[in-house]
C-alpha cells in the first residue's frame, strides 16, 4: 500500500503558545506533498518534522484569518531562496487573491518559479485539484469569513497480481497489465484461468478531510460519509459552548457528533483554544460521543 500520511505542523488556534503553533498540515500521498493552511512558524515546524520544502506541490488555504495564512509569504520566499523552479499552485477563497498579489509584488518578485492562484468557491463542494492518484474537493464551512475545508480522496488502484499464480501458469510478463485491468488467461490447452484466481483485490481507497474553522454544522456529516480520517476543529470544551457559538467555532463534543454521524474511521481533534493548559478535557468529551477520537500535536504523523 502506498504511503498516505498527514504531518501535523500546527494545531493551535489564533494565539500561538509555547505548546502549540497555529494551523498547518502537510498531506503526503504517493510521494507527493500538499500543504493545508500555513500559520506563523510553519517553516520551522517543517524543518523539525523533516518535511521537504521542495516537495510541496500545492498549498490549500481554508480562510484568511492570520492563524491560517500568516506564514504563507515567508514560505513562498523561502521556496525562492532555495532555488525552486517547479510551479506552485495556491488554492483559497477569492479574497486571498489581491492580498497575495500585493505580498508577492513586494517580497517575491524575482524568483525563478511560477505561483498560480486558484480562487475556490467556499459555498460549493467541488473538485479543485485532480491528478492520476487523487482528487481534492472543497468542503463548505461556516465561519466569520468565507471558509472551506478540503477533502483528499485517493483514486482506486488496480488489483494486486498474485505472483505465485503468474509463475504457476507461466504467464508472460507482457500480459501483467492486461490482467491487472481485468483480463483472464487462456493456457496452452485452452483452459480459461479467471482473473479472480490471478489477482487479489485492490486496497480500498483512503480519504482525509480537513475541517477548520467552522461552527457546528449537523449537515456537514452528509458531505463526509465514510471518510477514513477526519480532522475537525475542537476549539472549546462544553463549558465554553457559548463562545463557540459566538465566534463560529466548534466544541470537541460537536466535532465528535459530526464524526459519528458521518461514520468516519477516525477523528483528529485540533485548533485548540489557548485558554486550556491541557486538552484532556476535550478528548474526554469527544470520546463520550465517538470512541475513535484522538488529540493532535505538533510533530505527529498520522498514517492512513
Amino acid at each position: 500500500m502506498e504511503p498516505f500520511k498527514v504531518h501535523i505542523l500546527g494545531c493551535g488556534s489564533a494565539l500561538p503558545t509555547l505548546r502549540h503553533n497555529p494551523s498547518s498540515q502537510v498531506v503526503e500521498i504517493r510521494e507527493k506533498q500538499f500543504m493545508i493552511d500555513c500559520g506563523e512558524g510553519t517553516q520551522t515546524q517543517m524543518r523539525r518534522s523533516r518535511v521537504g520544502f521542495n516537495k510541496v506541490m500545492a498549498i490549500f488555504i481554508s480562510h484568511i484569518h492570520g492563524d491560517h495564512c500568516f506564514g504563507l509569504i515567508g514560505m513562498l520566499s523561502s521556496f525562492g531562496l532555495l532555488g525552486r523552479t517547479m510551479p506552485l499552485s495556491i488554492y483559497g477563497p477569492k479574497e486571498l487573491g489581491p492580498i497575495l498579489d500585493t505580498l508577492l509584488t513586494t517580497f517575491c518578485n524575482d524568483f525563478d518559479y511560477e505561483i498560480k492562484f486558484h480562487a475556490v468557491d467556499t459555498s460549493r463542494q467541488e473538485v479543485v485539484y485532480e491528478d492520476r492518484s487523487l482528487t481534492v474537493e472543497t468542503i463548505p464551512l461556516k465561519h466569520r469569513l468565507p471558509c472551506a475545508g478540503y477533502l483528499f480522496r485517493e483514486k482506486p488502484t488496480l488489483p494486486h497480481i498474485r505472483r505465485d499464480m503468474i509463475d504457476f501458469y507461466r504467464i508472460p510478463i507482457s500480459q501483467i497489465n492486461n490482467i491487472k485491468n481485468g483480463a483472464s488467461w487462456i493456457d496452452e490447452e485452452g483452459n480459461v484461468i479467471p482473473n479472480s484466481r490471478l489477482t487479489r483485490p485492490a486496497d480500498p481507497p483512503r480519504s482525509y478531510a480537513y475541517c477548520s474553522d467552522t461552527c457546528y454544522l449537523p449537515g456537514l456529516a452528509d458531505r463526509l460519509k465514510d471518510v477514513t480520517c477526519l480532522y475537525h476543529e475542537s476549539t472549546y470544551a462544553d463549558e465554553d459552548e457559548d463562545k463557540a457559538q459566538k465566534y463560529f467555532h466548534s466544541t470537541a463534543r460537536q466535532a465528535a457528533m459530526v464524526a459519528r454521524d458521518a461514520g468516519v474511521g477516525r477523528l483528529l481533534l485540533g485548533h485548540y483554544s489557548s485558554k486550556y493548559n491541557t486538552e484532556d478535557v476535550l478528548l474526554q468529551q469527544a470520546k463520550e460521543v465517538f470512541a475513535e477520537s484522538s488529540l493532535t500535536s505538533e510533530g505527529m504523523v498520522v498514517t492512513l
